[in-house]
């Protein structure tokens, strides 16, 4: 975590966990209107001449979409198609940020600068350098425009003041994303708290992005799903027209010639047994020995009621019904509000 951003969260009250991630005692479990902390997202920074030519071939996505007014997600796959991490690509100036889990960056930087060869291009862990919050809610919506001029307007959306970003994410409720120097995020904090928002950790984003049907891939899931399994295709976070990246074979065949047979549903369950990434389903009343699918995240809604994301298997999803593990209790699922649409 940024140690000047460390500092201001702490003199407002936050507990800073292991992790690097602020905590707020008191704070509501889903508040209708909240800035969070998001030191649980590092910040990968690509720059030089052939950064967009080298990510071109490493990404799920057109990297060359990406501009100073538009951003996109995107996956890295192994070489059999399956993510082994996502990201939100965004551009400042001639550098390409992947925003993604601190958790994944190691991982991530290895490869990256494993399949960098000659290309003139720089890989860097910029994730201190900068800091990144999210406003959920429009209650902050004023103080925002004053700060930026204006407002992102659609998802992925974005707009500058000076170094820093603010990205419109999808959810039922306006969402922004800020990327940028400590003392702009110290600025933008203190504005939103003034105009009403609670102070909150991670839990309520990743709450957010559940309820978009937004994936995260976390250790725990990496190299598990094929984008379409993840919903990736239907969130624009991958391209069938820009050529080959690792994995595109695959992926393309999943498209084009396969037969989807696993999807991610959202879902939610009671229980006061947390459920955890990468955690196995399983069919209703325990009628198979073998996983019908898993969970992708997992947060809470109020105490003991959580909000999950899973990938599951669409014939026991849309049949007998899923729970946690062999004999746990059974999952509400729906589909997301993008819908699953027809095309495999």
């Amino acid at each position: 975590m940024n140690q000047d951003w460390q500092t201001f969260l702490t003199a407002r009250g936050a507990t800073i966990a292991a992790e690097g991630t602020a905590r707020f005692d008191g704070a509501p479990t889903d508040p209708a209107c909240a800035v969070a902390d998001l030191s649980h997202l590092g910040l990968i920074a690509v720059g030089g001449p052939e950064a967009v030519d080298f990510l071109q071939g490493q990404v799920s996505n057109d990297v060359r979409e990406v501009s100073e007014t538009h951003t996109q997600l995107s996956s890295h796959c192994s070489p059999k198609g399956r993510m082994l991490a996502n990201f939100r690509l965004l551009r400042m100036e001639e550098t390409i940020f992947l925003v993604l889990p601190r958790s994944q960056m190691d991982a991530l930087l290895k490869r990256l600068r494993m399949f960098k060869l000659r290309a003139n291009a720089t890989i860097d862990d910029a994730s201190d350098a900068l800091v990144c919050c999210g406003i959920v809610g429009g209650c902050a919506d004023a103080a925002l425009a004053e700060r930026f001029g204006s407002l992102p307007q659609g998802d992925n959306d974005m707009v500058r003041a000076g170094d820093a970003a603010l990205i419109r994410v999808a959810g039922s409720v306006p969402r922004y994303l800020f990327v940028g120097p400590a003392a702009d995020a110290k600025t933008l904090w203190e504005g939103a708290v003034t105009a009403g928002a609670a102070q909150a950790g991670p839990d309520l984003w990743a709450l957010h992005d559940i309820r978009a049907g937004i994936p995260t891939v976390v250790p725990e899931t990496a190299d598990a799903f094929v984008p379409q399994m993840a919903n990736m295709q239907l969130i624009d976070g991958v391209s069938f027209h820009k050529g080959c990246y690792t994995g595109q074979e695959v992926v393309a065949r999943m498209q084009y010639l396969g037969k989807l047979k696993r999807r991610m549903y959202i879902a939610e369950v009671d229980t006061d047994t947390p459920p955890k990434p990468g955690e196995v389903l399983g069919a209703a009343g325990g009628s198979s020995g073998r996983g019908r699918g898993r969970v992708v995240d997992a947060r809470a809604s109020a105490p003991g009621h959580w909000g999950l994301l899973v990938v599951a298997e669409i014939a026991a999803a849309e049949g007998e019904g899923l729970q946690l593990g062999a004999d746990g209790p059974m999952l509400e699922l729906r589909a997301p509000a993008y819908g699953f649409g027809d095309a495999i």
